[in-house]
This record gives C-alpha cells, sequence and structure tokens, in this order.
C-alpha cells in the first residue's frame, strides 16, 4: 500500500459535501489532516456543525473540524437553503454533533499546516467557496509553492452556470477569492458543472447507497433524496448531479475522468456575469494554462466507487 495522501478537505456541506467527506472517511488512500469549514451553501454556523456530524457519523469524531470564513471577501453572502433545506444537511436526521470544534482558526491551521508539513505533500480538496484558500495565501504567500495541488469543485464552461446563467455557485459566492486562487500559481484541478451533471443520482443508484444496510448507506440514500428534488425539478432530470464527491473521486481513481489543461480567468467586474469562470478550452489565448479542466467522468464507475467506499464505513 503506498504511503496515503495527505489532504485537507475544505467545505460547506451541504449533502454533496456530506458525500464527499464520507468518501474521503473510507478511502484508505488518504491521511486526513483536518477539514476546514466556510460558509457557502448554509452559513458557517451550520457548516461546521455539519462537518462535525458527517465526522460522526462515519464513526471518525478523531478528525479535527476548524471554523473559517463567515463570509466572502468582498461581496455580501449568498447561499443555497432552496437546494439543502434549512439545515444544510436536510433529510436524515442526524444528532447533534458531541465532538469539539477545534479552537484554531481554519485558515490559521492552513498556514501553520501548510508551512509545518514537507513541501508538496499537502493537497487541498476545497468543495465550497474558496475565501479561506485565497486567505490563507494573502495571509501568507510562502504557501503557494508548498501545495502538492488544489482539487477543487466549481465553474463550468459548456454547461454554463447553476446560480446565474453564467456562473456556478461555489464560485459566484466568493469570485474574487476564486480569482486568488487561479492566479496563485498553485497546480489545479476543476471538477466543473460540465463534469458534475453527468454524475447523476438516479433512483437505482439511490437504492444501492441504502441496500448497503448501514447507518451510512441509509443517511446518504435519504440524504440524497432530498438533494436531488431540487435539480430533478429545475433540469427534469432522473437524479441530481452529485458535485463535491468528484473532487475525492479523482485523487482516488483520476482515470475516472478526462479533461484538458487551459486557462482559467474569473470574472469579477461585470455583474451579468460574476464568476464566471472563463475557460479557454480551445487555446485561444495567450493566457499560460493554470488548470487541468474536466469534461466527462465514467459516471458507472464513479458511483461503484462511492457505493463500494461507503459500504466500509
Amino acid at each position: 500500500m503506498p504511503v496515503p495522501r495527505k489532504i485537507i478537505i475544505d467545505t460547506d456541506p451541504g449533502q454533496d459535501d456530506a458525500v464527499a467527506i464520507l468518501l474521503a472517511l473510507g478511502s484508505p488512500e488518504f491521511d486526513i489532516l483536518g477539514i476546514t469549514a466556510v460558509a457557502g451553501n448554509v452559513p458557517l454556523k451550520l457548516t461546521e456543525k455539519n462537518a462535525r456530524k458527517i465526522c460522526e457519523l462515519a464513526g471518525r469524531p478523531d478528525i479535527k473540524v476548524y471554523s473559517g470564513a463567515i463570509r466572502p471577501l468582498i461581496r455580501e453572502l449568498v447561499t443555497a437553503e432552496e437546494v439543502h433545506g434549512k439545515t444544510g444537511l436536510n433529510g436524515p436526521e442526524l444528532p447533534e454533533p458531541t465532538m469539539k470544534l477545534e479552537e484554531q482558526h481554519a485558515v490559521d491551521y492552513l498556514v501553520e499546516t501548510l508551512m509545518r508539513e514537507e513541501a508538496g505533500t499537502v493537497t487541498l480538496c476545497p468543495l465550497g467557496p474558496l475565501t479561506n484558500v485565497a486567505l490563507a495565501l494573502i495571509r501568507e504567500p510562502r504557501i503557494a509553492p508548498r501545495i502538492k495541488e488544489i482539487v477543487l469543485m466549481g465553474g463550468g464552461f459548456f454547461e454554463g452556470g447553476n446560480v446565474t446563467p453564467s456562473a456556478e455557485f461555489n464560485i459566484y459566492v466568493d469570485p474574487h477569492a476564486a480569482d486568488v486562487v487561479f492566479r496563485s500559481g498553485v497546480p489545479i484541478v476543476m471538477m466543473p458543472l460540465d463534469v458534475t451533471h453527468k454524475a447523476l443520482t438516479t433512483t437505482k443508484r439511490i437504492d444501492a447507497f441504502r441496500q448497503l444496510g448501514t447507518r451510512v448507506g441509509l443517511a446518504t440514500a435519504q440524504m440524497l433524496e432530498f438533494f436531488e428534488r431540487y435539480d430533478e425539478g429545475k433540469y427534469g432530470t432522473d437524479g441530481g448531479p452529485l458535485h463535491d464527491p468528484c473532487v475525492i473521486a479523482y485523487l482516488i481513481k483520476p482515470e475516472l475522468f478526462q479533461g484538458r489543461h487551459c486557462n482559467v480567468t474569473v470574472e469579477t467586474a461585470s455583474e451579468l456575469t460574476m464568476g464566471m469562470t472563463v475557460v479557454d478550452w480551445w487555446g485561444v489565448t495567450k493566457r499560460p494554462k493554470n488548470a487541468i479542466v474536466m469534461r466527462d467522468i465514467d459516471h458507472d464507475g464513479f458511483f461503484a466507487l462511492l457505493v463500494e467506499r461507503l459500504g466500509r464505513l
């Protein structure tokens, strides 16, 4: 068995964030150094609580959870209760967490950890707005060359946006933070809507989680049944896109995904297209390539991996 990859998950749970965290917790490929919470799908007081709920659901109260940015760098916070419910984890009845929240602020934790760990050994896995990561890069620019890579869920190109016609939610919530991250020089892998909209939680796929016969399997099925109802109504599909677990699945089985190296620039000036990820897919500009942008996924292989790994919890 190779040495587990050190990761920090930055997240705003969210049902799909929860499944991503569960996937990581069920996978021996990872040494999860910590989980940092950010405001996004719901306010920060709920995202940090939800992260701890998921750790306890998986039987991992040893994971350290840190609370981070309460709002975006510049803009007012936009949340998505219409998608995720008032708690962010509507669906199952999960008990209030008993594990403690770490006292250190998430941004301080990110800086301290990245400066302490051997350079090039820690991967950041942002599943929500990029506020915490951007603040860490602003506070201590020396961390940038020490990060192995940033594998994030956010943006869109051929699919357009899901919160405005041109912007995906995570990037739209804090476009200025996303701009900092994409300009940082850190190697980036981007999981946009173009990929996640091909990973649909069909009835059969949700049933596979329920048939695990475990607390994790049942809670996952209940979360996804709640989560998919919004997108089924919006897009007219059988199932909703399962966004955030694509980040973790890529780190386990990169062969499930296909994409290309391109330049990605984030729109921060126009209210009409605020938060749009301008992807130079066809190489029509001279802008340097700063991200591997994924476009295709083996969706059957992806869900098989999810069921197998969550089945270990």
